[in-house]
């Protein structure tokens, strides 16, 4: 009883202690000193931090074309979704794209989408990932609304963001001579393995009277289409970039590569965008200067705040 009673009277000194915030703590006392000290430190770092950051960015080799507008027949540009829709058109186009500067291989290949909401919230719901995994054993795929069946039969893959699958095709060749793009790997390793079925293959897809995107082969597994597994992580914002392949050579100066490209997907009917860009790559992937001017200006801002508090204490010493 009296072991007891100890430990009821420690546990309630404890909380008394707790809630009176009397409980040994580390309480620093920030002098002036100090705060010059940090903000000088913190200046001392991220200003290197970023300028480092900033040259990483700046190696990296971009050329990006807009093909979307050129790549309509001048008379069909006055209405462009009659032009996209219509499937007796031919959709091939060619452009040219000049290298400026040295690419060293691996070469990315990206389509660029701009003013695409991927985000919106019908659209990002509107998937199965029980049925990407386990096939047409799973039935319950309300979710997929408003792509769910076909002719009273499943889809697979269910959804809006499979049916939308982007399907313009890219053929590059430089000198007269075919640059081959590497499709293999694109799609992240987790999502191969875990997320999409080995043994769940394409079933009455794009089958219907309205046809979204591209089409699958049902004849390879969900796990190997990578096209479909890159499409199926969403973007957050209304511009981003999805892997196409990768040119396995070295781009040299003044090379010329030319693009026989399909444009065959829809961006007019929402006032869209389409880019292809090739891009190098570096130590902190690909080129982005968000980061190391982030880390310039904390430090610039840092270091200007520690000379403002340097000259008041000096001013102020009291």
């Amino acid at each position: 009883m009296d072991t007891d009673r100890e430990r009821h009277r420690a546990r309630e000194t404890a909380f008394y202690l707790f809630t009176q915030q009397s409980l040994p703590a580390c309480k620093p006392v920030l002098t002036p000193g100090w705060v010059i000290a940090i903000f000088l430190f913190m200046g001392v770092i991220f200003i290197p931090v970023g300028l480092v950051t900033l040259r990483a960015s700046h190696c990296v080799v971009e050329i990006v074309d807009r093909y979307d507008i050129d790549c309509v027949p001048e008379p069909s540009r006055m209405d462009k979704v009659s032009y996209i829709q219509d499937d007796s058109i031919p959709k091939n186009c060619s452009r040219f794209m000049k290298v400026h500067k040295y690419m060293k291989a691996p070469i990315y290949i990206y389509y660029q989408l701009d003013n695409y909401y991927q985000n919106h919230r019908r659209y990002v719901k509107s998937r199965s990932d029980k049925q990407l995994l386990d096939g047409q054993k799973y039935h319950d795929t309300s979710s997929c609304q408003p792509v769910e069946s076909n002719n009273n039969r499943p889809i697979v893959p269910c959804g809006l963001i499979a049916w939308s699958l982007f399907n313009d095709t890219f053929e590059f060749i430089r000198e007269g001579a075919e640059l081959k793009v590497n499709r293999k790997n694109i799609a992240w390793k987790s999502d191969r393995s875990h997320k999409f079925g080995k043994n769940v293959y394409p079933f009455n897809f794009q089958n219907g009277t309205l046809i979204g995107g591209g089409k699958l082969n049902p004849e390879i597994p969900l796990s190997d289409q990578e096209d479909l597994i890159v499409w199926m992580r969403t973007s957050a914002l209304p511009s981003f970039r999805k892997l196409y392949g990768r040119i396995e050579e070295d781009l040299d100066v003044d090379d010329v590569v030319v693009v026989n490209l399909m444009n065959n997907y829809n961006t007019y009917s929402f006032g869209g965008k389409k880019k292809l860009a090739l891009s190098t790559s570096s130590w902190l992937g690909g080129k982005n200067d968000f980061l190391g001017h982030a880390c310039v200006f904390a430090g610039c801002s840092s270091l200007t705040l520690a000379i403002i508090f340097m000259l008041l204490h000096v001013k102020y010493r009291r």
